[in-house]
């Protein structure tokens, strides 16, 4: 069993490798010369506009120290800006800029297109079979994390 699972990993990797290797052009992040890490935080604090460096540390899984020096780069490329939060005068929430607003649409863009290529060839039938299963091995793989986590 555990052989054709390790099998089943090296495949979904190799297909992960191939599909990052798709897409039309350049992507948005080399454009602006920014690097995916960054980007990651850009993505981050467009969902979650408004966000403390804590809870993005918290949320992205990585140390504070790390946040706060990567927010000072995407700052001063001008595309995150802090403002004081209101209910804690030590801390700053993150907004993008209308600079990091472009860039996020634009690499929303250019991803939705790679994956739209992939699901362009597939019947609704078969896209809602693969993106719900996605979604359960997802789901069950974050909530194998989160128990590791808690104990």
């Amino acid at each position: 069993m555990t052989n054709e699972i390790e099998q089943s990993a090296e495949k979904l990797l190799h297909l992960m490798d191939r599909l990052r290797q798709m897409g039309p052009g350049t992507a948005p992040p080399r454009e602006a010369k920014i690097s995916p890490s960054l980007l990651t935080l850009l993505n981050y604090t467009a969902v979650n506009p408004g966000c403390g460096i804590q809870a993005m540390a918290v949320g992205l899984k990585l140390s504070t120290p790390t946040i706060s020096v990567s927010v000072r780069q995407l700052e001063k490329a001008g595309f995150l800006t802090r403002q004081p939060d209101p209910d804690d005068g030590r801390a700053v929430q993150l907004f993008l800029t209308p600079a990091g607003e472009e860039l996020y649409q634009r690499t929303l863009d250019f991803r939705c297109q790679r994956f739209e290529r992939l699901l362009t060839h597939l019947t609704p039938s078969e896209r809602t079979t693969l993106l719900a299963l996605l979604e359960r091995a997802v789901s069950a793989a974050e909530n194998e994390e989160e128990q590791g986590d808690s104990k």
